[in-house]
């Protein structure tokens, strides 16, 4: 695992392109291989936080959409990867239970930043994110994921086996917690059988409780604790619909894949992209360009998808500024992560520095300032 030093206000920053509201590091080096991270802005505050940790024997990659603010994304940044070791130091070791009682922990510590705030931020309780994370250690990759940001694995067809005229078969790494999926909408339903407006068809989008897509998060404490969204205190921020007991839950899917020369990368996103890409083409995307770049890439090509529905161009979407740009596509993270097989995956023997790349708090900011950020 990486080494408990862990110092989260210490970011390394990439550089702006020619999109004021875009940020990228093109290439750098990770445990495994070598690996890409984007960021465009569409809100007034950037929602979306991404970061990546690595030494010479593990890996670290995680992804947070926030909804309603920025706060909770922010908040998980600062916390999640620091409980993870914490507890991995403690049990011997990374397991699921590690990374489920550090998703506990991070949830635990939000709900007590709500309670405290209350007075002075109520608006916390109705603030949420999505969290996406990837931990490589030992020739193992973990992913857990809680809402619809998404883990999708390129690798090389076995048997001759083709996916759009290429030898790379996407393979999704993640579970997407969006009653938008039919077997979440189940899964809800059953968990909620005395609830018939537990999900609402509105607009032709599925929402639960028709106020939110995801079922699963860090935050969105007025959907968890009911004394929350009973308070007239919060009555701005709540559900309009009284709730008896929670209807969404801080619980992660995690994955274990053992890593295999056949596989060539992985890329983490927010569900910006995948709103506008399927895993097939993203995964062709990243397997037939170079490497350099490549984050910025998907990016761009996600825009370009937004562009052409409304009949615009993407010169012509790159214009327009933050907030309105929300109409037209979400906040947007990737991260493309390659992995190189040659002498077998690193073990997590030796002593070793971290190396910390993370995304600015605020997209325009960063490019218009060139300036330093922290939470």
């Amino acid at each position: 695992m990486l080494e408990s030093c862990y110092k989260p206000l210490e970011r390394c920053f990439g550089g702006g392109a020619d999109d004021g509201l875009l940020w990228n590091v093109d290439l750098k080096p990770h445990s495994s291989g070598e690996y890409s991270i984007a960021v465009v802005q569409a809100n007034s505050s950037l929602e979306d936080q991404a970061q990546v940790l690595t030494s010479p024997s593990a890996t670290y990659v995680g992804v947070y959409d926030g909804h309603g603010g920025p706060e909770a994304s922010r908040f998980i940044t600062n916390h999640l990867f620091g409980y993870i070791q914490r507890f991995a130091d403690e049990h011997g070791g990374l397991s699921k239970r590690v990374i489920e009682k550090a998703f506990n922990a991070t949830e635990t510590d939000f709900l007590n930043l709500v309670k405290d705030s209350w007075l002075d931020r109520p608006q916390l309780v109705s603030v949420g994110s999505c969290c996406l994370v990837g931990l490589i250690s030992n020739g193992t990759l973990f992913v857990a994921n809680l809402g619809d940001s998404r883990a999708v694995l390129g690798r090389q067809a076995s048997g001759g086996r083709m996916v759009h005229s290429s030898s790379v078969v996407a393979e999704r790494l993640s579970t997407d917690h969006n009653v938008g999926v039919e077997e979440v909408r189940k899964e809800i339903k059953a968990l909620h059988p005395d609830d018939s407006h537990i999900v609402v068809l509105h607009r032709g989008v599925w929402r639960l409780k028709g106020i939110i897509q995801v079922s699963r998060s860090i935050g969105d404490v007025y959907l968890k604790k009911p004394e929350f969204n009973r308070n007239p205190l919060f009555q701005q921020y709540a559900s309009p619909i009284p709730l008896k007991r929670a209807v969404m839950s801080a619980e992660p899917s995690i994955l274990t894949h053992k890593l295999k020369p056949q596989d060539l990368f992985v890329i983490f996103a927010s569900d910006g992209l995948w709103e506008q890409l399927s895993d097939e083409a993203v995964v062709e995307i990243v397997y037939k360009n170079p490497r350099n770049g490549i984050a910025k890439r998907l990016i761009r090509a996600a825009i370009e998808v937004a562009a052409k529905k409304r009949e615009m161009r993407y010169d012509d979407i790159k214009k327009i500024e933050k907030g309105v740009r929300r109409h037209f596509h979400d906040d947007i993270s990737v991260v493309v992560v390659y992995l190189d097989y040659s002498q077998g995956w690193p073990n997590s023997s030796g002593k070793f520095q971290d190396d910390i790349t993370a995304s600015p708090l605020d997209v325009f900011t960063f490019n218009s300032d060139n300036a330093d950020f922290s939470p």
